[in-house]
């Protein structure tokens, strides 16, 4: 018999399990990985759909979509290859907001049901399905029902990830008092979950929660339930973010900006809290100077995916510094943001403000 590997070989090549990484948002670490496996091996089809995947998080939708195609092309049919180019074709008609944009967003439903068929045990798949189904109008082939029905098929597989789709798809359908229940399971089976907590406190400081709960009382328990769900997340960036944008929407903004920075010894990716300073100074007033120095010092870094990245980072800069009457270096910052994302309403609202004035 012929051993195409020797044992050696087979022993030094560590099993390649990159899921967790990226359902757990750690994109910066998945995307270094998969370098450094292509380093060694430009064959490695898996990697080549993990680095798009961490692409997409960090808004580089055409370098995502080439290594997609890549991984595709060495393994047609792969799961996460699939995913992953849905991914930066939804993320590319998201940044177009154009007519011409509905094409990749069609696409990349096409993606999406690809993956689940290919592997019906890929949550993430089926979580991007659902999503889209939710969100796409029926003409281009959205639904309710398709949407609740890959919140199903996702239960099977992660029961508290099928909750949470279904109460997601629930709330952006205007119908919180049965997607709250949702909710709950979820966080019950997995209370420590970050993308949990952040998608049920994304959901419960919605409009559509607010035209059920009125103002004031969604408010009230907004902030209830960030401090109630703060300990459970308090170590990972993720969390701490999506509680201190529950607070700052509950109109808590000083205790937003503590519990950000607060967070900032403790957690995993430090950069996504200091977006969070910054949005909250820049929101608020608040702490201006120290909004900018955060900033700043997470434009020097490498800034988790997932966020607004550093687009957002200099437009947020550029309306503190505007705030702080410094107009020519907030029209320089709105002018960086717009080269890098030229589509980017924020900055581009900001240059239009100082230039009139």
């Amino acid at each position: 018999m012929i051993l195409l590997f020797s044992p050696p070989a087979l022993a030094a090549q560590a099993p390649y399990t990159p899921r967790p990484e990226l359902d757990a948002g750690h994109y910066l670490a998945a995307l270094a990985e998969a370098e450094r496996r292509l380093q060694q091996n430009a064959g490695d089809a898996l990697a080549w759909a993990v680095k798009s995947q961490a692409l997409t998080s960090l808004q580089r939708f055409g370098e995502a979509q080439a290594a997609a195609d890549r991984a595709l092309v060495l393994r047609p049919g792969l799961a996460d290859a699939l995913l992953a180019r849905g991914l930066a074709r939804a993320g590319s008609a998201i940044q177009a907001r154009n007519f011409s944009s509905l094409r990749g967003a069609t696409g990349a439903l096409d993606d999406f049901r690809a993956a689940t068929q290919a592997d019906p045990t890929l949550a993430a798949a089926w979580m991007s399905l659902g999503l889209a189904y939710q969100q796409l109008p029926g003409l281009l082939g959205g639904s309710t029902r398709k949407a609740l029905a890959s919140a199903d098929a996702l239960h099977r597989v992660n029961p508290a990830r099928g909750d949470l789709l279904r109460g997601l798809v629930l709330s952006l359908d205007g119908r919180w008092g049965e997607a709250f229940p949702s909710f709950q399971r979820a966080l019950a089976a997995a209370p420590g979950d970050p993308q949990i907590v952040a998608g049920y406190l994304d959901a419960l400081g919605s409009r559509e929660t607010r035209k059920q709960l009125g103002d004031a009382a969604q408010k009230a328990r907004l902030g209830a339930e960030a401090w109630r769900l703060l300990p459970g997340v308090k170590a990972t960036a993720k969390g701490v973010e999506a509680v201190s944008q529950a607070l700052l929407d509950a109109g808590q903004a000083e205790a937003a900006w503590s519990v950000a920075r607060d967070g900032l010894g403790h957690v995993e990716a430090p950069s996504l809290l200091r977006l969070q300073l910054g949005k909250v100074a820049a929101r608020t007033g608040l702490h201006r100077e120290e909004g900018l120095a955060a900033l700043d010092q997470a434009l020097r870094e490498p800034i988790e995916g997932g966020s607004a990245g550093p687009a957002g980072a200099w437009w947020r800069k550029g309306q503190i510094l505007q705030a702080l009457g410094r107009k020519d270096e907030a029209r320089k910052a709105a002018q960086e943001a717009l080269r890098i994302d030229p589509r980017h309403r924020g900055a581009r609202e900001l240059l239009n403000q100082l230039e009139q004035n």
